[in-house]
């Protein structure tokens, strides 16, 4: 499984990377796996602000959905558009092409809080 060092993690297997003010998020490589082939995901909080650990959207697996959660506080700004027409980038490039939102985030040092790469590795085992 890949754990990319230069990103932050959450205990519900969402990733974060910072690029100036903005966020780009998805779910990690081991999400990914749990969940199967991904056929759909859904967001419909663009523009909108949430609170860290709020829903964001919904991915959809063959066999399950689950829900999407925001690693910290702040306003989506961007879906994804290629998932539209290609889901599988999540399970095929979860770090790349298949990030899944952007957004301002109210406070960069929040992502402090989050975990590393080698404690996420950690947790999944």
């Amino acid at each position: 499984m890949n754990f990319p060092g230069d990103l932050h993690y959450t205990k519900d297997h969402e990733w974060i990377k910072l690029e100036g003010d903005t966020a780009i998020i998805g779910i990690t490589d081991f999400a990914q796996r749990e969940l199967g082939d991904i056929v759909y995901v859904e967001v419909e909080t663009v523009g909108k602000h949430l609170d860290a650990g709020a829903v964001f959207g919904t991915v959809e697996a063959v066999k399950t959905v689950s829900d999407l959660y925001l690693p910290v506080a702040g306003t989506i700004t961007e879906l994804n558009p290629k998932l539209a027409n290609a889901p599988e980038l999540v399970n095929n490039e979860p770090y790349t092409d298949g990030w899944m939102i952007k957004m301002k985030i109210d406070n960069p040092a929040d992502i402090d809080a989050l975990m590393q790469s080698k404690t996420y590795e950690e947790m999944v085992g």
